[in-house]
C-alpha cells in the first residue's frame, strides 16, 4: 500500500539529508566494525560483533523506511490565495474551553502536538481540514467530546 506521504521542504531535505548519511557514513562504518569484530574470532561471544549486526540492521531499515517516504513524498505548498481554509500547511487559530490555541496541519511524519504541529491524519487535524473561520467543529479527543471554534485560518 501506497500512501503520500506529505512533507514541508525543509523536512524533505532532513530526510534526504539523513539518507544521504547513512548510505555514505554510517553503514561504511558499521560495515568496518563488523570486519573488525570477526577478526576478532568467536563470533557466538563477541559483543561487539552482535552490537554492529544489530545497527546495520536497524540502518539498513531505516534506509528502506527513507528511502519509501521520500518516493511517496509531496511537498506541501500553501498558496496565498487568502481562501481562508484549512488544509495542509495551514495554521488554524481555535477556541476551545475559552482558551485560543493555534496548530499547524502537517503531514503524519512532522506531527509534533507539543508545538502546535498536528497531522492531518489525526482526529482533530482531519476533522479541521476544509473547514472555514466561523465554522464550529466538534471533535472526540481523548479527554472527550470538544468542540473548537475556528477563528482563523493562516
Amino acid at each position: 500500500m501506497t500512501t503520500t506521504q506529505y512533507l514541508s521542504q525543509e523536512k524533505k531535505g532532513e530526510l534526504e539529508q539523513e539518507l544521504i548519511d547513512l548510505k555514505l557514513t554510517k553503514i561504511p562504518e558499521i560495515a568496518q566494525r563488523i570486519d573488525e569484530a570477526k577478526q576478532m574470532g568467536d563470533l557466538s561471544e563477541n559483543a561487539e560483533y552482535h552490537d554492529a549486526r544489530d545497527q546495520m540492521a536497524w540502518a539498513q531499515s531505516r534506509v528502506l523506511e527513507l528511502e519509501a517516504i521520500l518516493h511517496n513524498a509531496e511537498v506541501i505548498t500553501t498558496t496565498g490565495s487568502g481562501d481562508g481554509v484549512v488544509d495542509l500547511g495551514r495554521t488554524v487559530v481555535v477556541k476551545v474551553n475559552g482558551k485560543e490555541k493555534e496548530y499547524t496541519i502537517v503531514g503524519a511524519q512532522e506531527a509534533d502536538p507539543l508545538s502546535g504541529k498536528i497531522s492531518n491524519e489525526s482526529p482533530l487535524g482531519e476533522a479541521f481540514m476544509g473547514k472555514k473561520k466561523g465554522d464550529a467543529v466538534v471533535v472526540e479527543v481523548p479527554a472527550g467530546v470538544q468542540e473548537y471554534k475556528i477563528i482563523a485560518v493562516k
